[in-house]
């Protein structure tokens, strides 16, 4: 069926209906919220003390309820270090026996301490938060991870070692220093006695070792001494 338009033209009904159509198909769609997570890492950790701080920062948007946040190791993150997961009533964690991690959740961000590490657990970590309920489930890409660079710690050894040595010099020491002042203080009251010997002998006869007879002289008899005198005509 014709219809007659301004300026001459034609145009037949079924073709408008059709034009219509079209043009409502084209048109744009209602823009829908996007459920998405993005996490944000510091790219280098240095660790001096044994003891590390990761902090992952996240953002999403999405109606998820109940998440669950984890530390991963190595280049294809291999081995979960950690996790820890919450919802708006609970928050439960866990660590891998080899390491010693824990993770708190603080509003848009998940911390991750771990403590007394060793220069082989040298590597690049990630953080993966997972959106787990209500559906649908999502995670976060991979980020660019943090390397953490876990110091040899020979320093304090170095230290109580010669804290040791130190300490056994002043036990030799202060155990010399008794022992001269003791054998020097000997020596004076030695020779202070010889001293006193030398000055003040004793005078006085010693009776001889074999038993005392009666009626002889203790010591020595008395000599007789006419037989001296001078001999007169």
């Amino acid at each position: 069926m014709e219809k007659s338009c301004t300026g001459g033209c034609v145009v037949l009904k079924s073709h408008t209906v059709f034009y219509k159509q079209v043009f409502f198909s084209l048109s744009p769609l209602p823009s829908l919220p996007e459920n998405k997570i993005l996490v944000a890492q510091r790219p280098l950790l240095i660790v001096a003390n044994k003891t590390a701080t990761l902090i992952c920062n996240y953002t999403y948007n999405g109606t998820g309820k109940e998440f669950r946040a984890s530390l991963h190791k190595g280049t294809d993150s291999a081995v979960e270090v950690c996790f820890i997961s919450w919802n708006t009533t609970k928050t439960s964690s866990n660590s891998n026996k080899e390491f010693n991690c824990q993770g708190i959740h603080d509003k848009d961000k998940v911390i991750f301490n771990l403590w007394n590490m060793s220069a082989n657990q040298t590597d690049i970590y990630f953080c993966k938060i997972e959106a787990m309920y209500p559906p649908p489930y999502v995670y976060n890409e991979k980020s660019n991870g943090t390397v953490i660079h876990v110091k040899e710690t020979q320093e304090p050894q170095s230290a109580i070692l010669l804290w040791i040595m130190v300490a056994v010099t002043g036990v030799f020491a202060f155990y010399s220093t008794l022992i001269t002042g003791v054998f020097i203080n000997y020596w004076q009251k030695s020779k202070k006695s010889m001293y006193h010997q030398s000055d003040y002998m004793n005078m006085t006869p010693r009776h001889p070792p074999y038993p005392k007879n009666k009626g002889y002289p203790s010591y020595a008899p008395t000599r007789d001494y006419t037989a001296y005198r001078s001999w007169q005509p």
